[in-house]
């Protein structure tokens, strides 16, 4: 009996040890599982996700600077600026409201950095009221420096624009102020976009070796942080500023009518006209330019 009862001892603690080790090994199986599963949800959230937690469009490119709104201050920024020093006043949601007939707030390049050039801009609107019937809309845009008649041949812009009809498009300036275009590409993606927040992003990139330009706007119609497609252009030329040929070359800009704007710019600008409106997570960066970048 007593070797019977050892022998059934060891085979009990045998059978303990082998259940113990297969479970500590299936634990070990589902926690290095879960890991993996909360390491590949973090990195999926730091390639897709900004710092504001918005969807981005395409990634951040290697090294690309990003610049995001200080919202507890937005003017507390060395490289943010308000054209006309505009007040801003906060909002009990944490947004800050803006009113002015021309609004221009402004994200310069960093001193001794690569002007901005292949960017996608992020910004959430709401529009409160207009303060005219007429010429109100909302456009961010990149891709040149000052806007004044000191320097018009820097002031060159792609811009993509919502207006209070709802209609996106996308216009270009050649200089300051002779050489805007038409716009191109308008389409109207909602009815109507005054008291309520959206999202808009607008994005630019060269392709074609530099020789052409890609546009594409991305709206959030709900505030939901779904982004759609709207409408896209590309300018490869053909696209010729709409003032006369004596106004246009009187600025000696030695560029010509239909010029492309694949130049970078110190000044990337989040612009509105006449209207009254609140503004939360703005985000300009640099991107990897290219047609599929997941």
């Amino acid at each position: 009996m007593i070797l019977i009862s050892t022998i059934t001892i060891y085979i009990i603690i045998a059978t303990n040890c082998v259940s113990t080790i297969i479970a500590q090994k299936q634990e070990d199986i589902y926690n290095n599982n879960t890991s993996a599963k909360r390491i590949l949800h973090l990195n999926n959230s730091t390639d897709t996700l900004d710092k504001f937690a918005i969807k981005k469009i395409y990634p951040t490119s290697e090294g690309g600077r990003e610049w995001f709104v200080n919202m507890n201050n937005p003017k507390n920024d060395s490289i943010f600026s308000i054209t006309s020093n505009e007040n801003i006043s906060r909002q009990s949601d944490g947004s800050w409201r803006i009113s002015a007939s021309k609004v221009r707030m402004n994200v310069n390049t960093p001193i001794g950095d690569v002007p901005w050039k292949n960017v996608e801009i992020t910004g959430y609107a709401k529009i409160v009221s207009l303060l005219s019937p007429n010429n109100t809309d909302l456009s961010w845009y990149a891709r040149g420096g000052r806007h004044n008649s000191y320097n018009p041949c820097e002031g060159t812009a792609v811009k993509g624009i919502i207006d209070m009809n709802s209609t996106v498009g996308w216009e270009k300036e050649i200089w300051h102020t002779g050489g805007d275009t038409n716009t191109l590409s308008k389409t109207k993606v909602a009815d109507s976009i005054i008291g309520k927040w959206i999202g808009l992003k607008t994005v630019m990139y060269n392709i074609d070796n530099d020789t052409a330009v890609k546009m594409e706007t991305y709206l959030d119609k709900q505030n939901t942080n779904n982004w759609t497609k709207v409408t896209d252009l590309i300018d490869n030329g053909g696209w010729y500023a709409t003032s006369t040929d004596k106004e246009f070359y009187s600025a000696g800009c030695n560029k010509p009518k239909d010029y492309i704007v694949t130049n970078p710019g110190s000044i990337v600008t989040f612009r509105s006209d006449n209207i009254v409106w609140d503004f939360k997570n703005l985000s300009v960066r640099e991107i990897k330019s290219c047609f599929t970048c997941y």
